[in-house]
């Protein structure tokens, strides 16, 4: 009867991604580790791919290379997690093909809308603290961004945008009129600003329009909207958004090496895997120039302006070590109350209720996707303790409707392995010395 839920819950997943619009374009543990070290060297990149080979995984890595294979993905990297436990964090090709350089656990990707998980999980602890409250109003003369800049707006509806209503993507914007979080030239035209644009002139720009449908009325997919809860989280902390993440939620679970990613490749941050595209897409104007053309992957989008609504690099294990202090388990220690958990994978009554997650089956399985040219990044958290993600670094023809082969194909790996190791490859390290490039964090 389990197996056959289980299966009923593979199936829905898969249909759901497969219909779904992606929106184009996050302690004390058991077990023991088999490799024994007396020096611990937390740098990222330090868990080698050599530390993942157990009985049972041949299969579930052939399904994944043949999936791999078959899509023409450069690089991916998987993750693990068994009741708390990363059981499981391996590359697959290459992080660069240029110079043969293989994908490892270490190295990061672009992770896309699974940003929103890690601001969503920002928001609720805020919350919790009694900093913030979902029914807060947003706009106005009373709201959270009160600032002059944002109170010359068209439509007086926006006073009626709450916080609940960025979170779940009921805001009153669509991408009618286009995503403004991919129309840099647009706003800085429209709002006589400089390249690259800043996130308060896309949410200026946006009040200069009417909003396309009450507030709280209707679901429609919004970057803006977390780029907006990000400006909120800013305003209530007075810290930068990225800082009070990564020292309110990161640091104290031993997450080092995740942050907002950059545009350029020139930018790219240590071990951070190079990105493709091969589905032969021209070069578009540059986000930072009026006359440079670029490929899309690097230089097309402002990554460091989607921020927090997709803006994210991480490693996935790095990913999982937030995700398991937000599953709900038991195993090990959540951040978050689980009343507050509860509240964020309501998916019972919809899954476009559902907080900084994507979607929910009903009966504990939730997942988060994210996309961008170039990368792809799936994340389910699975109602046996499983939790996996995989990351890949190349965009292909189907864009965002990877989703769906990607869900059937590492469904099936993750259940071919009868059994799950007993280590912890969270508490284990590699005593490697790394560049000195890599000890500092890009700028």
């Amino acid at each position: 009867m389990k197996k056959s839920k289980f299966i009923i819950a593979q199936v829905v997943l898969i249909l759901i991604l497969f219909f779904w619009d992606i929106g184009s374009i996050f302690s004390d543990r058991k077990g023991s580790h088999p490799v024994q070290s007396n020096e611990v060297n937390k740098i990222s990149g330090a868990i080698r791919n050599d530390m993942s080979t157990f009985k049972g995984a041949e299969q579930m890595e052939k399904t994944i290379s043949d999936f791999l294979k078959r899509y023409k993905i450069k690089g991916a990297s998987v993750a693990v997690t068994k009741d708390g436990r990363l059981v499981y964090a391996k590359g697959f090709g290459y992080a660069d093909e240029e110079n043969a350089e293989p994908v490892e656990p270490g190295h990061v990707f672009r992770l896309a809308s699974l940003s929103k998980l890690i601001t969503a999980t920002a928001v609720m602890h805020l919350v919790e603290e009694g900093k913030l409250s979902l029914d807060d109003h947003v706009f106005g003369p009373d709201g959270i961004l009160h600032d002059s800049i944002y109170l010359d707006y068209r439509d007086p509806r926006v006073e009626n945008i709450t916080v609940r209503h960025l979170l779940t993507h009921r805001a009153g914007w669509s991408r009618y009129y286009g995503d403004p979080m991919f129309m840099p030239h647009v706003v800085a035209r429209r709002m006589n600003v400089p390249l690259p644009v800043q996130p308060e002139d896309v949410i200026r720009y946006t009040l200069t329009r009417r909003l396309n449908y009450v507030p709280g009325t209707r679901y429609s997919y919004s970057n803006l909207g977390y780029v907006v809860l990000g400006e909120i989280i800013e305003e209530v902390t007075g810290m930068d958004y990225e800082d009070y993440v990564q020292y309110t939620l990161l640091h104290p679970l031993d997450i080092q090496h995740m942050q907002i990613g950059q545009g350029r490749y020139e930018g790219r941050a240590p071990r951070e895997v190079r990105y493709y595209d091969v589905s032969g897409d021209q070069n578009v104007l540059a986000y930072d120039s009026r006359d440079q053309y670029v490929p899309r992957v690097y230089g097309g989008n402002d990554i460091s302006l989607l921020g927090s609504a997709g803006g994210w690099i991480g490693s996935p294990a790095d990913v999982l070590k937030l995700a398991v202090a937000i599953d709900g388990y038991n195993s090990s220690p959540d951040i978050l109350l689980p009343e507050t958990i509860a509240e964020m994978t309501d998916s019972e009554s919809g899954r476009y209720n559902m907080i900084g997650w994507k979607g929910g089956d009903g009966r504990g399985t939730w997942w988060r996707t994210g996309t961008l040219t170039g990368s792809s990044v799936l994340m389910v958290r699975q109602n046996n303790g499983i939790t996996w993600i995989i990351a890949m670094n190349t965009t292909t023809w189907k864009r965002s409707r990877i989703h769906s082969e990607t869900s059937r194909a590492m469904f099936r790996a993750i259940s071919s392995v009868r059994e799950w190791p007993d280590y912890d490859l969270f508490d284990y390290h590699s005593p490697v010395e790394l560049p000195s490039m890599y000890l500092t964090r890009a700028d």
